[in-house]
């Protein structure tokens, strides 16, 4: 019976027995079914698998009981969301709050919320598009030069267009956002986080990058037919958890992280994976517990005493890859992606 048989008729068994299975193969199989609801079946383990409560038993009570005053946090993607509720944590715990949005609109309003919900007004609004690396850059440069200080960065801005679409400069839209702008804005904030102290970043990622292995050889995915907005999605996750490892080798200083959120009830899930949401909406986690780990990793002592470089799920470090999986690659391979990052960075700095 084929892996894809095997998922219609027990999906989740299935997929739990994947990450036990010592055939190859099938790994490869799950990137090319044709089926978007299966490999969203795929992905939902993540949030079936190891769901909040359970894992939240585990969690240190004290752990959060942080007083983040005097420290700035810069959070993109914080209109709405897990980033919103990233932010809204740390207004919480007394930190200065960065918001870095898109829509001017929904950002004040958003900030107005979270001023009222936590007593906090040291909370800014930025706005920026981070598809355009441009901007990017300009902003990050010249929000280095005018602070004394970003103690944390979270990189939370993302998305998942499910048609091919270029943006500025053409560059293809998933790519520009998930990828190079994330990568853009953290390199440019590099010498401003090295001046403060105990400096972090901290990536929102996704489990959805284990079904895919790093291509540094179609960045902009022209080579992807037919275009596949899930499958570039979590290609552009795997991407930001080898910036994220490879970073941290360079930059010993700054504490980084990656973690993944649990399939949440946000509004890009529901506009971005409408099949996923409707056929998971029961089991969804809330933003807020989505946003859990990101917050625990971008404030608590205890997530700095854990190596830089690592990916997080429910406060716990976790595997990058499944057992005996297709998706490793070796570190020319991660250097070849860095080195094209870093190519297209300088033509917009």
């Amino acid at each position: 019976m084929t892996a894809a048989n095997n998922l219609r008729k027990k999906p989740l068994a299935f997929v739990v027995s994947l990450s036990h299975c010592h055939s190859p193969p099938l790994f490869h199989a799950i990137s090319s079914w044709s089926s978007r609801d299966l490999r969203y079946q795929v992905y939902a383990i993540f949030q079936e698998g190891s769901g909040y409560l359970a894992a939240s038993k585990n969690f240190q009570e004290n752990d959060l009981d942080v007083d983040c005053a005097g420290r700035h946090y810069m959070i993109t993607g914080a209109n709405s969301g897990i980033g919103k509720c990233i932010a809204t944590e740390i207004a919480k715990h007394g930190g200065t709050v960065h918001m870095v949005c898109r829509n001017s609109t929904t950002a004040e309003q958003a900030k107005k919320e979270i001023v009222e919900t936590s007593g906090n007004e040291n909370v800014f609004v930025h706005i920026l598009d981070i598809s355009q690396p441009k901007s990017v850059h300009q902003f990050a440069s010249e929000f280095e030069k005018t602070s004394d200080c970003l103690h944390v960065l979270v990189n939370n801005a993302g998305c998942m267009v499910n048609q091919r679409e270029l943006v500025e400069d053409n560059l293809e839209k998933n790519f520009a956002t998930n990828t190079l702008g994330t990568y853009l804005l953290t390199r440019t904030l590099l010498p401003l986080l090295k001046k403060s102290e105990k400096p972090r970043v901290v990536t929102v990622t996704s489990g959805g990058m284990l079904v895919q292995k790093l291509n540094p050889d179609d960045l902009q995915f022209e080579k992807m037919k037919p275009f596949d907005g899930t499958m570039a999605y979590a290609q552009n996750k795997r991407q930001q958890v080898v910036m994220t490892e490879r970073l941290a080798l360079e930059h010993p200083e700054i504490h980084f992280s990656c973690m993944h959120p649990g399939w949440a009830d946000t509004p890009a899930v529901r506009s971005s994976m409408p099949d996923f949401y409707n056929k998971m909406k029961d089991k969804l986690r809330t933003a807020e517990e989505g946003a859990d780990t990101a917050v625990w990793l971008a404030i608590s002592p205890s997530a700095e005493l854990q190596k830089s470089g690592l990916f997080f799920q429910d406060r716990v470090p976790a595997s990058t890859h499944l057992p005996l999986a297709w998706t490793k690659v070796c570190s020319d391979v991660e250097e070849k992606f860095m080195k094209s990052l870093e190519e297209l960075s300088a033509q917009f700095s």
